[in-house]
């Protein structure tokens, strides 16, 4: 967990990345996008280097279920039949902090790529990207990618590092979190244009 640049004025964007580790001792390489300084504390808003992906699956006997997220034990079980389909695209499927992670060129999307209404309620308040489907045991497998960007707010301990936040400090934060988000949306529409 070391930051590769010292922050700048509170409020202000980094382009510097650091490496959350989780719990499990799992890392997960981000870009520092924001930093703000609250009750002498400084929380940093991250995102992911690698690209985030979620694994639903479907039950084999019953395809009208709708998808569901699989648990962390599962991914343990079908962890190595998901890293070699995403091989066959050239995408090196990684077991990350908080999340799964995928690094290399994705494909282009098209509009049927992008589901929002096969996955149901899992995916009502994002747009996924489809990656790749495949087998185990019973059940069918599919693997997407969020189409926004995902942010992971963290507190940078007094060695500089971030740690993940309790469930207390999350509920402290969240008011402050929608405007943080907003904001870097906003700079990130800008960059694009």
């Amino acid at each position: 967990m070391s930051r590769s640049e010292s922050s700048k004025e509170n409020g202000q964007s980094h382009t510097s990345s650091t490496i959350l580790t989780d719990e499990s001792g799992r890392s997960l390489s981000c870009y520092i996008e924001h930093s703000v300084e609250v009750n002498d504390k400084t929380y940093v808003l991250l995102t992911p280097i690698d690209t985030p992906v979620e694994i639903f699956a479907w039950q084999a006997e019953d395809e009208d279920d709708e998808p569901i997220p699989i648990s962390e034990e599962e991914v343990d079980t079908i962890f190595d039949t998901a890293k070699a389909v995403l091989e066959e695209q050239n995408l090196t499927l990684k077991r990350s902090a908080i999340t799964l992670t995928v690094s290399g060129d994705l494909p282009e999307f098209t509009e049927e790529e992008i589901s929002d209404d096969e996955l149901g309620e899992a995916a009502e308040y994002e747009e996924l990207q489809w990656l790749a489907s495949f087998y185990h045991e019973e059940a069918e497998y599919a693997i997407y990618s969020p189409l926004d960007p995902v942010f992971i707010l963290a507190r940078l301990n007094e060695d500089g590092n971030p740690e993940l936040l309790s469930d207390e400090e999350l509920q402290e934060l969240e008011p402050m979190m929608s405007t943080l988000e907003g904001m870097i949306e906003e700079r990130l529409f800008e960059e694009l244009e």
